[in-house]
């Protein structure tokens, strides 16, 4: 039977203090809520962008707090972190690597989208990635050896036969 994959909008906003402890938080979040949702996505990539995002706002962010917002709906997961500081992302080229570091080379190169806008009490800086046909939903478990991630750190999900 193929598992049911989420149609409708599902969404969550988590408080995160802007620390170093945030990211580990936010890594947290992101991979329960893509087990807890059946996400079709690659965790792995999910994670590390999220990671990456956050661990920019808490470096050159400003603020007390970053908000993560996670959903999904109609085919792509989207993450959005929100801070404080009204300093947007530019585009990648070789001089933003140096601006931005490399965290905003990954965010481009492994999300279907992604973007920046400014906000009444700071900025936004997204990420979606779309629902892959070829990876189980996140509470699949997993056969060794694969190279996806899954829901818990020492299982990996199978892939399914086309």
């Amino acid at each position: 039977m193929t598992p049911t994959r989420p149609t409708e909008l599902h969404q969550r906003r988590v408080r995160l203090t802007r620390e170093p402890a945030a990211a580990a938080e936010a890594r947290s979040q992101v991979r329960a809520i893509i087990c807890a949702w059946n996400i079709p996505v690659d965790p792995d990539i999910a994670v590390l962008l999220t990671s990456d995002m956050v661990t920019n706002s808490i470096v050159r962010g400003d603020g007390k707090t970053i908000t993560l917002a996670i959903r999904c709906s109609f085919g792509h997961l989207r993450i959005d972190v929100y801070d404080a500081s009204r300093s947007l992302p530019t585009a990648v080229d070789g001089s933003a690597v140096t601006k931005t570091g490399s965290w905003l080379v990954l965010v481009a190169a492994l999300s279907t989208e992604w973007g920046s806008f400014l906000t009444p009490a700071g900025k936004v800086v997204y990420f979606t990635l779309a629902f892959q046909s070829d990876v189980p939903s996140g509470g699949e478990r997993a056969t060794a050896g694969d190279r996806h991630g899954d829901c818990e750190p020492w299982t990996r999900l199978a892939r399914r036969p086309h």
